[in-house]
């Protein structure tokens, strides 16, 4: 008898031609996606290059991105571990190769580092995880190569493997242990025969199937194998040959020439089990891909539903929001289909999420996109943040739709004031409620230290110019370190936009130099100021400058609170890394004394403002009471800027969702302010199509535009509010109709959700529906998530699933090559419902020098009073004809838009009589913090 020979490079070379089909079919499903396989080699051992390069070339025929990452030999153990778990937490490599043995001089444990690599990762199969699933019959993991390899060899005989007698030489971890168990798993009767083992031969010849890891050259001869029977050898050994140029020759655990004349097929060393271990690894980084190109087209979540405990009467929100636990961010960020590179926690709750994101799911979907606004308030408000957390609630918790909440994250101005957080309420909302309204992540204050140094650097710019000469300006804004003088990178900049196109400090004319170094800042027309994220009604108006060492340089000027700042708009409008460089470097901080605009870029802080603002730009993953995801991120003054959330976070969550997913994002205050500047501006700079507005009304709002009593914050309601009033909600509802017109005009369908209260009567109920259907809304339903969490909004829920299916008509409201004026004219005409605008002279003014600046064709954040369509915060209801006046004009380049204003607009609020102040407490036993709301 002659053996039939069992090519390990035949067989491997047929399955790469199958796993190169299998990923050009993964490529045509997901363009730009390419199973990737990182190869981490410590030291340089010629054998292991060897090895190395065989993987790269069977690799690079598949269709593989492997990446061959070569570590000294001085590397450590940490230094190993590290790039490891680098590995580990990016989304784009499927599988991990670590090449042994580990070739340093320093000590470094081997199995240690096997078991670093994530099982989902370890296309060796090496893991003690996948060794023991192995060892259990849970082929779900990943197969160890080697063995996995034999398998396919036996198979490749034709040998029957169910009832056969296996014999395995070698008990190793690598490849005697795991092909044993393979072979018992495919119901072969398996002996392992080792050191050991008694009687080695005559066990071998018992054999039907004989794999051979023993390690030990041509130890295996011909007279120990069952006539007939197939035999795998995994070994390879370097022989003595003086036959052979190198002086030895690769021979395996088994004596061929003896052993081909016994067995019916054989394994040739080199050329048998070899190959197809690269096959294995091959096989699975493909199907490492695979699962994870699985999880980008089936985007439905894993939600685990946080079930909610209702109480009657219902207790005060701290005292909800305590009674619920919530889940550990890191078990919500890995239910809505995150990496663990995606995710930086802060604390258990908590959590960053990574830009990197937006480009590993670039070829998805988007989700649909909502925008819940309101009618025009009353001064308590009336629950667009408890009803955005509702419906999000009902849509994921009770619909299993993949669902995102959006949200600004809350000042601590109104936290300590009166108005109290922006969390939600009742059953509906965001956990940890007092994290949530307080530092957060930290963003607003990075925006705060960004700001003011912004103005520290205008007035030590003001201070210098005024004190020193050109020669010594220029002289210590271009140092010479070390004998050398040079520009820094934004002093280039401000170089090209002078018009000086020169690199070499010393090659300027002292008209040059001048031109360069004097920003001539005229210490009147400042337009920057200080924050701070606290009201403080004494930094209204401030003189500064007034030490004897800034030499009578002293000019008034003021703080605002720091959701005011430019630089949060700036954030909120920012759709990546690059464009919030650009536009943070275009923030206008003055004008000099020839009335041009003084940028940040001439201040020369731009840079350091991304320094300090990185972390920002992440959005924080949080939770809702039932457990659903919420990213907030910005929260830029909703009067004075767009008060919106960021187009980045709702980007992340439109990717996230997928197509059949929902975004319910906030837009501040009224349709008239908050969805407008949603709309023009927001969706205007993200690209980001709308799909329809949910519209918040409650019957107190409409009592109070019927001509009710006024309302204050902290003074009980009046018994026209708490008591049925036909009349009262009748008047009213001009204000609703004029909303839902709103929505309309931007063709969008308008659901109008009605946020009720437990005095609110059936009567008036019906008839806010049957006005809102009977004037263009799409839907009317009654809410009382308030009290019921997601189950209080299934109606609405329900309603925006039909409204999202419909096509809407979008449309923005205004072009921007329209005049500054006519587009102030448009907004408050189509908006507001006014006639006709006034000009104050300098205001006039103003405008006219923008447009003359090239300003003119930026969008308008109109700032006026949300408590009223009009500028007067005591007129209510809808009225029209009416003429609006521009107080003011003012400028957010960075940011993008013109902001004409209304009336009086406060950037920096008071703290009232009697402020929530009184009320909060830590205590010191249990350290949780007491009267938060």
């Amino acid at each position: 008898m002659t053996a039939k020979v069992l090519s390990g490079t035949d067989i491997a070379k047929e399955m790469r031609e199958q796993l190169a089909k299998e990923v050009c079919s993964l490529k045509k499903m997901l363009p730009g996606f390419s199973p990737g396989l990182a190869i981490v080699q410590v030291g340089g051992r010629e054998d292991s290059n060897v090895y190395i390069r065989m993987k790269i070339k069977a690799a690079k025929e598949i269709g593989i991105e492997a990446q061959h990452l070569q570590l000294p030999n001085t590397t450590t153990e940490g230094e190993l571990l590290n790039k490891l778990r680098k590995l580990n937490e990016d989304p784009s490599i499927h599988g991990i190769i670590v090449q042994m043995p580990l070739d340093s001089v320093n000590k470094i444990d081997s199995h240690l580092i096997t078991d670093s690599v994530t099982p989902g990762k370890d296309v060796d199969g090496l893991n003690t995880i996948n060794e023991g699933k192995v060892a259990v019959g849970d082929f779900s993991g990943f197969l160890p190569c080697t063995p996995n390899g034999c398998i396919e060899l036996a198979k490749r005989s034709g040998i029957q493997l169910s009832g056969a007698e296996a014999v395995v030489l070698g008990r190793s971890k690598i490849v005697g242990t795991p092909v044993s168990e393979l072979l018992k798993w495919h119901n072969a009767t398996v002996t392992v025969c080792h050191s050991r083992t008694k009687n080695i031969a005559e066990q071998c010849r018992k054999a039907d199937l004989l794999v051979v890891a023993i390690g030990k050259p041509e130890l295996v001869k011909g007279d120990w194998i069952k006539p007939g029977a197939v035999v795998i050898d995994c070994g390879i050994n370097a022989i003595p040959d003086s036959t052979k140029k190198s002086g030895q020759r690769l021979v395996g655990d088994v004596d061929f020439a003896e052993a081909s004349k016994k067995a019916s097929y054989i394994t040739p060393v080199p050329g048998g089990v070899g190959p197809m271990t690269v096959a294995m690894l091959m096989k699975n980084t493909v199907l490492g891909a695979e699962r994870a190109a699985k999880q980008l087209l089936e985007t439905a979540w894993t939600i685990r539903p946080l079930p909610l405990k209702l109480e009657r009467p219902v207790p005060n929100d701290i005292t909800i929001a305590r009674a619920q636990e919530p889940k550990d961010i890191s078990q919500l960020a890995q239910e809505i289909g995150l990496s663990k590179s995606e995710v930086s926690q802060y604390g258990s709750k908590k959590a960053k999420i990574s830009l990197s994101v937006l480009k590993r799911l670039q070829h998805q979907k988007d989700g649909k996109y909502v925008v819940v606004a309101g009618i025009t308030p009353t001064p308590l408000g009336e629950g667009k943040s408890t009803t955005t957390i509702g419906l999000v609630q009902a849509l994921c918790a009770h619909k299993n739709r993949n669902t995102f909440a959006c949200l600004r994250q809350p000042s601590q101005g109104p936290t300590f004031g009166i108005k109290g957080g922006a969390a939600g309420g009742g059953y509906s909302q965001v956990i940890p409620m007092d994290e949530f309204n307080l530092h957060l992540t930290g963003d607003i204050h990075a925006v705060t230290a960004a700001n003011n140094l912004v103005a520290a650097q205008l007035d030590t710019r003001i201070f210098h110019e005024a004190t020193q000469s050109d020669d010594a300006l220029f002289k210590r804004l271009v140092p010479a370190v070390k004998g050398i003088k040079k520009f820094s990178k934004i002093q280039l900049r401000r170089l090209e936009r002078l018009g000086i196109h020169k690199t070499d400090p010393d090659s300027l004319t002292p008209e040059e130099c001048t031109k360069f170094a004097r920003l001539n800042i005229d210490p009147t027309n400042v337009v920057w100021t200080r924050v701070m994220d606290l009201n403080d009604r004494y930094l209204r108006k401030i003189t500064i400058g007034q030490s004897p060492t800034e030499k009578g340089l002293t000019r008034e000027t003021c703080f605002t609170i720091s959701v005011a700042s430019e630089i949060m708009a700036v954030l909120a409008l920012a759709t990546d890394l690059a464009d919030f460089k650009d536009r943070l470097s275009k923030m206008v901080v003055a004008f000099d004394k020839l009335g041009n605009p003084v940028t940040t870029d001439d201040l020369g802080v731009t840079g350091a403002l991304m320094v300090l603002l990185k972390d920002s730009v992440q959005p924080t993953l949080m939770q809702t009471l039932e457990g659903t995801p919420v990213l907030v991120h910005a929260g830029p003054f909703a009067n004075i800027a767009h008060g919106c959330s960021s187009i980045l976070a709702d980007k992340v969550a439109l990717k996230l969702t997928g197509e059949n997913g929902f975004v319910i994002t906030e837009a501040g205050f009224g349709s008239d302010i908050g969805m407008e500047k949603f709309f023009d501006i927001k969706c205007r700079a993200s690209g980001n199509r709308p799909n329809c507005v949910v519209l918040v009304t409650t019957i107190r709002a409409l009592k109070m535009h019927g001509g009710g009593p006024p309302v204050s914050p902290g003074t009980p309601l009046t018994v026209e509010y708490v008591k049925e009033n036909l009349e009262l909600v009748k008047n009213g509802l001009p204000n609703l109709i004029k909303h839902i017109e709103n929505g309309r005009i931007f063709g969008m369908p308008v659901v109008v959700a009605i946020n009720t209260f437990a005095t609110d009567t059936e009567a008036e109920i019906n008839m806010i529906k049957e006005a809102s259907l009977a004037n263009g809304a799409f839907d009317a339903v009654c809410c009382t998530h308030w009290a019921d969490g997601g189950p209080g909004a299934l109606d609405l829920a329900d309603a925006v699933i039909k409204a999202c299916e419909q096509e809407n008509n979008f449309k923005l409201l205004y072009n921007l090559d329209l005049t500054i004026e006519q587009k102030i004219l448009k907004i408050a005409q189509e908006m507001y419902g006014a006639s006709t605008v006034e000009y104050d002279p300098a205001v006039q003014e103003k405008i006219n020098e923008y447009t003359k600046q090239g300003f003119g064709n930026l969008p308008i954040c109109m700032a006026k009073t949300p408590l009223s369509l009009t500028g007067d915060p005591n007129i209510k209801g809808a009225p029209t004809g009416f003429n609006l006046k521009i107080n003011d004009v003012s400028i957010s380049s960075g940011a993008g838009f013109i902001v004409p204003i209304v009336g009086q607009i406060s950037k920096m609020p008071g703290l009232p009589t009697r402020p929530a102040i009184y009320d909060i407490d830590l205590n010191i036993e249990t350290e949780e913090i007491e009267g938060l709301f």
